[in-house]
């Protein structure tokens, strides 16, 4: 228990400096107003006023914002810039690979949280430890005619992160009822998942992925030792999806290097969101770090699929590297 409590102050220590950072560089250096930057953050003006004043008076501000995390705010706005994103968070690297993930899903959870206070939307979310941590810090209440829905079918052992987990831990965080794609993730063929869809409750769950006006997503690559390679129908024909160049997923659907999806049977017979219908949503959140996914990570952004993202600074300054 003592630990957990030094973690958890650790990280709200953490998130406290990197909001202080983000707030100080959109307001010293990226010229926003204090409204303009409450309502980016989800704060109030209050809170930003109070923020701005603090640095001044500790001496932070001169020439430059001198406050840590200030490389992380400064990858964000050009990671942001460069892809056409609403919003990006940049966490700091962690060496340690489960408290990479943890941070990046809780700073997930506080940009969620600010977007879905109050609001009467359906919420989807997909699967994945990252996503798993993000319910942590979600304390804002939705409207009580909200709700949330799994944007994938399932895989057939627990893991706490299976796509059923992750939503139902949001739901009860939430308190608003939950719907499931009740199918597995992939069908043996597109035949197989056209004859699934003749049952109405689960055609009308994946009618609720596609009207969710929010939904929260990791993504998978295709290394040999991750859950998605554990399927046995990804496993089974994984040489042809790298073949193919795939390079990762994205809601199990698998997606090349420009963000297209590979010509395979296996994303004809995925039960889940289809990335195009993820294009349309207003709020859109890809939330997903470490090294092996900035191959994929980047597909997703040249593909258009999100408009936010959270992700580790080593991943942001990869991202900014060669063409878009």
């Amino acid at each position: 228990m003592l630990f957990s409590q030094i973690m958890r102050a650790g990280y709200e220590a953490l998130t406290e400096e990197l909001e202080r950072a983000r707030v100080a560089w959109l307001y010293f250096t990226g010229g926003l107003t204090q409204q303009e930057i409450a309502s980016r953050l989800g704060l109030t003006r209050l809170k930003v006023n109070k923020i701005i004043g603090q640095v001044q008076a500790d001496g932070l501000v001169q020439i430059d914002v001198r406050l840590p995390l200030l490389d992380c705010v400064s990858l964000a706005e050009e990671v942001g810039e460069r892809y056409g994103l609403v919003d990006v968070v940049v966490v700091p690297d962690i060496d340690d690979y489960m408290e990479q993930k943890r941070v990046i899903g809780e700073a997930a959870g506080s940009m969620a949280a600010a977007l879905i206070a109050g609001q009467d939307f359906g919420i989807g979310i997909a699967s994945g430890r990252t996503l798993s941590f993000a319910v942590r810090t979600i304390p804002a209440k939705p409207h009580p005619r909200s709700w949330v829905v799994g944007l994938t079918g399932g895989v057939t052992r627990s893991s706490g992160t299976n796509t059923f987990e992750v939503a139902t831990s949001f739901a009860r965080r939430l308190s608003v009822e939950c719907h499931y794609l009740t199918a597995p993730i992939y069908c043996a063929t597109a035949e197989s998942r056209e004859a699934l869809l003749l049952n109405d409750e689960l055609t009308d769950v994946l009618a609720r992925t596609e009207i969710a006006d929010f939904a929260m997503t990791s993504c998978g690559s295709l290394a040999q030792d991750t859950t998605l390679t554990h399927i046995r129908a990804v496993k089974d024909h994984l040489d042809d999806i790298l073949r193919l160049g795939a390079v990762g997923e994205l809601m199990g659907c698998f997606l090349d290097m420009d963000g297209r999806p590979i010509d395979h049977f296996l994303n004809e017979s995925v039960i889940a969101l289809n990335p195009d219908k993820l294009k349309l949503k207003p709020y859109s959140i890809l939330v997903s770090g470490g090294t092996d996914k900035i191959q994929i990570i980047r597909a997703i952004l040249r593909g258009g699929y999100v408009n936010r993202l959270v992700t580790n600074e080593s991943v942001a300054r990869a991202l900014l590297m060669g063409p878009r």
